[in-house]
């Protein structure tokens, strides 16, 4: 057991500094070719965040452990949402922009009524259904490339300010740090699924509680990382946003690539009035976060403390009765 604790661990620096690499490469070459800051915000660095739950879910649903793949997506939504945009509300409320969130927002829901119609209709996730979910995810990054080339787009760049901190990385640095984030994120993927399972199976915890605490907490590092980075440049609405396009990906990128290469029923877990836990709690609680968060920002044009607080709480009741029940 505790072998397993040391390799979960490692995993998860792994998948921490892989992605960390990943994204830094990939903006600076995304830089490099002069695209505007907000068109790498909205697709490469959402991708490079989203990648060790990609990798996660992908293998834990080859090696036949659907569960953490369906927990992981679930449980990444509610911890984006509940835990790291919420800690970025608590402490740098402030005004965004609805113009950057309408897209995301819109496809989230998109994608939510397609993994609920799975879920609660036909009660597994087939492969046609990961297809309709990439299709999704190529219809979404088309939406986001055009707006952000359009003719509004230098409207919509961010500051510049950072730009400075690519010009003494050269293009073959920005490719090995591509390369080898890509790696790291694999080998830590593969550790934090299979030392996550035998953990699991020696605590006696089900793997799907594993997958939507530990697990999906530990893939969301790389959007906690980018969330905090924001706050300290006071970017308080490209934190959001960021948050809110992971969790696009992770319903149409990260479970899209899942179903489409191993198929998986909803996962027989504990129940709650004759239902699994899943359906009666996990997925209205991931689609409740999620209106918590994007409709004030939406209507208000801001965010107070108080829903950071809120969402705080909510992802604290969570985690606790995961456990307990």
């Amino acid at each position: 057991m505790l072998k397993a604790i040391i390799l979960f661990a490692i995993g998860l620096v792994c998948l921490i500094k892989g992605g960390d690499w990943f994204v830094d490469g990939a903006s600076a070459l995304a830089r490099r070719f002069h695209l505007p800051e907000l068109l790498i915000g909205a697709t490469v660095v959402s991708i490079g965040t989203t990648l060790p739950e990609v990798m996660v879910s992908t293998m834990s649903a080859i090696s036949g452990h659907g569960e953490i793949a369906y927990g992981n997506a679930i449980g990444s939504v509610i911890c984006n949402a509940a835990l790291i945009a919420a800690i970025s509300i608590t402490v740098r409320p402030g005004d965004v922009d609805p113009k950057t969130l309408r897209t995301p927002v819109a496809f989230f829901f998109v994608a939510a009524a397609i993994y609920c119609i799975a879920a609660y209709g036909f009660g597994e996730f087939a492969r046609p259904l990961g297809i309709i979910m990439l299709v999704v995810f190529a219809v979404y990054m088309f939406v986001n490339v055009k707006q952000m080339t359009g003719p509004n787009a230098r409207q919509l760049e961010a500051h510049d300010d950072d730009e400075g901190e690519d010009e003494g990385m050269s293009l073959a640095k920005m490719i090995v740090f591509l390369i080898v984030g890509a790696a790291l994120i694999a080998v830590g993927a593969k550790l934090l699924v299979d030392n996550g399972t035998i953990i699991a199976t020696g605590l006696g915890v089900p793997e799907s509680v594993i997958a939507l605490t530990f697990v999906a907490l530990g893939t969301s590092l790389p959007e906690l990382v980018t969330a905090i980075t924001a706050l300290a440049k006071g970017h308080s609405d490209l934190s959001l946003g960021n948050v809110i396009g992971a969790n696009v990906f992770n319903l149409v990128l990260v479970s899209g690539c899942a179903v489409t290469i191993s198929p998986f029923a909803v996962p027989h877990s504990a129940q709650i009035m004759g239902m699994e836990t899943s359906l009666v709690l996990e997925i209205p609680l991931m689609i409740g976060v999620m209106l918590l968060l994007s409709v004030p920002a939406l209507l208000r044009r801001k965010l107070s403390r108080v829903q950071g607080i809120l969402l705080l709480a909510i992802y604290a009741a969570f985690v606790v009765f995961q456990f307990t029940m």
